[in-house]
């Protein structure tokens, strides 16, 4: 009888030295309720072993025991999944364990605007932290990729539609370029009866629709500069669109000379009639909308007044005039140049 209390009472501390230990192991790293939240990015492919080392590693947990054993009784060994997360030393194992197993990975939101080209999306999203710059515009160019996206090519260039973007770290830059084709095919779905109905194809909307974006500062006037576009194509006049020729020279950001007018490329709409090979920009909806249904005018004409309005034009010669009247204004607020 003796034997049999002694054996139980040695059991039941065993067990309750056990309970301690476990408690110990899975206490939080930090008990001061203080502790900063860090960042930990976890790399596809990461194994439970050195995902326990790394939050170890970082201070996130206390014991990389006590996270193992936690990890087994919520079953959650082989679900752990890779991303970027901001974790809390204060926070219990399991806690910590729910988040990496439930993906809860860090959201960066990421505004693309209208108009922007796949050169200036580059660099938004490496200055994210969320895509290389290089790897962005090679596979915008990638042929192989673009027909996994049903795009008509040669680049992604107009199709990567402009909205706000919720990416974590660890996405693949394939999985971001396609995230935006797609959103593009979702507003296309819109306007695809009307492009029908006006013999249009996909590529040749978004086209005129980039040059219109460039174009256009006020909405108003979207509808009037593809009126104005659509009618000098259908004259078989050259669009003659300074966006273009920024586009061939990739000067984005200065002001063009007369040279530049004269660059042999097939993006330069002075030269080379009918819509150049592809998009200029990505055109937001408004832009596709105006191309859809543009204003009905006789304008062929237009020239920036410089408060972001145009004056519009039916004649060369009132266009000239135009053109003079407004280049002078712009003169006199500048000033005299200095000699």
């Amino acid at each position: 009888m003796r034997c049999r209390i002694l054996l139980i009472s040695v059991i039941g501390w065993l067990f309750l030295y056990a309970l301690a230990w476990y408690f110990e192991l899975t206490l939080p790293a930090s008990l001061t309720g203080q502790a900063e939240p860090k960042l930990v990015f976890i790399p596809p492919g990461t194994s439970f072993k050195d995902v326990a080392n790394l939050l170890k590693q970082e201070g996130i947990i206390k014991s990389k025991i006590g996270f193992t054993l936690e990890a087994y009784r919520l079953g959650v060994v082989g679900s752990l999944k890779a991303g970027e997360y901001e974790l809390d030393p204060d926070d219990p194992p399991a806690e910590i364990l729910r988040t990496l197993a439930e993906g809860r990975v860090v959201t960066y939101f990421v505004t693309v605007p209208e108009g922007y080209n796949v050169y200036e999306i580059a660099r938004l999203l490496d200055k994210a932290g969320l895509c290389p710059r290089d790897e962005f515009l090679r596979l915008v160019k990638d042929k192989k990729f673009l027909a996994r996206l049903n795009l008509p090519g040669p680049t992604a260039e107009g199709f990567l539609f402009p909205d706000t973007y919720a990416f974590s770290k660890g996405l693949s830059c394939q999985a971001i370029i396609a995230t935006m084709v797609k959103r593009f095919w979702e507003v296309w779905r819109e306007f695809a009866p009307r492009a029908q109905e006006l013999g249009l194809s996909v590529k040749e909307v978004v086209t005129l629709a980039s040059i219109v974006e460039k174009e256009a500062v006020l909405p108003r006037e979207r509808p009037l500069i593809a009126g104005v576009f659509w009618n000098r194509l259908k004259k078989g006049m050259p669009l003659q669109a300074d966006p273009t020729v920024r586009y061939a020279t990739k000067k984005f950001y200065r002001r063009l000379r007369k040279r530049d007018l004269r660059v042999r490329n097939p993006y330069n709409t002075y030269l080379y009639r009918g819509l150049p090979p592809g998009p200029i920009c990505n055109p937001g909806r408004d832009s596709l909308r105006a191309v859809l249904y543009p204003a009905k005018t006789k304008y062929l004409y237009f020239v920036a007044k410089g408060d972001g309005s145009h004056h519009f034009s039916r004649t060369l010669a009132e266009h000239e005039r135009a053109v003079d009247l407004y280049q002078r204004r712009r003169s006199w607020k500048k000033g005299p140049k200095s000699l």
